[in-house]
């Protein structure tokens, strides 16, 4: 029981490193999501008797989650936000 809750908070605390890792690329999402999934379906399954269908499993759900989750790009306050005025520097004044 011991050895369990050791892997359990291990995993816990590696999914929460790799969680923070924020991308815009849905495809670098997918491939984290992927390894994310497949290491908690083979420590799951495991438990079960069988890592290598937990970890495929996993590995499938996390790829179309992480894929499926990709935030959007946020826009940048520099080109929006402080773009110049018509009229501005064009010779109106």
């Amino acid at each position: 029981m011991r050895n369990t809750l050791a892997r359990l908070v291990l995993l816990g605390g590696l999914a929460a490193g790799l969680a923070a890792c924020n991308s815009y690329s849905p495809g670098q999402r997918a491939v984290g999501g992927g390894l994310l999934g497949a290491g908690a379906g083979a420590g799951l399954g495991s438990l079960s008797g069988n890592a290598g269908t937990g970890a495929l499993i996993g590995g499938a759900l996390g790829a179309v989650g992480g894929a499926a989750t990709t935030p959007e790009r946020p826009r940048d306050p520099y080109y929006y936000e402080r773009a110049p005025q018509p009229g501005y520097g064009y010779g109106g004044y």
